[in-house]
């Protein structure tokens, strides 16, 4: 095994067992979901062609306010133990410190969404435990996650971290909503495939143009 992957998947390891330890993120970012779904529930007094298209939207608004407060108290905490500043100095690559974080952060908003679907499907009395709404929510929950980890190291920086990483993530996070939202509607109202796929297939583009972009302002943004 190379030094990277050797690096990236002890930090992975070390994310999981550090929550495992805790069960501090995933039970917060889940009580958050599940209490604005509920919300959300008792609020929209919608028909059955109405739920249709208001659930996927309330499935990932409330998907990526609950990365957003999983990954700002991540890494905020990782930076005030000084374990992040042990990281950036251990001899590895600044890229597996990324892609270590980045896959423990994917694995606990990924928990967390798919925790939401059957909850949802009770709740709205639709079906989103359907194989392409799960691949979509994936792919969601990955972008969301590759655009919360470096904003949130770099907001980790500052005194107003927890108003300021909303204000930045939720612009840059807006392609991903998009197709994520647009993709699981047209699945649901049961659309001919070439209609939706589109959406699936340009939410796997802007994942990997995000990916591509973190990879290489990582090391510019943990030398600031």
């Amino acid at each position: 095994m190379t030094p990277f992957l050797a690096a990236t998947r002890a930090i992975f390891q070390k994310d999981i067992q550090t929550e495992l330890r805790s069960r501090e993120l995933v039970a917060t970012m889940g009580l958050f979901a599940l209490i604005s779904i509920l919300v959300f529930s008792f609020a929209l007094e919608l028909d059955r062609q109405a739920r249709i298209e208001a659930v996927s939207g309330v499935l990932y608004v409330t998907i990526v306010f609950a990365s957003i407060l999983g990954l700002n108290r991540s890494i905020a905490s990782e930076r005030e133990a000084g374990g992040m500043d042990a990281l950036l100095l251990a001899p590895i690559p600044r890229t597996a410190v990324l892609c270590g974080k980045l896959l423990g952060g994917a694995l606990f908003v990924g928990i967390v969404g798919a925790a939401l679907l059957p909850v949802m499907s009770a709740l709205y009395n639709v079906n989103l435990l359907q194989p392409w709404v799960i691949l979509t929510l994936i792919l969601g929950a990955l972008g969301f996650t590759i655009i919360g980890t470096i904003l949130a190291t770099i907001t980790a920086q500052t005194r107003a971290r927890e108003a300021l990483l909303p204000l930045v993530m939720l612009p840059v996070a807006l392609p991903v909503l998009l197709c994520a939202v647009r993709a699981t509607t047209g699945i649901l109202r049961e659309l001919p495939q070439a209609d939706w796929m589109f959406w699936v297939a340009l939410l796997g583009v802007v994942n990997v143009i995000y990916g591509v972009m973190s990879w290489f302002l990582y090391d510019a943004v943990v030398e600031e």
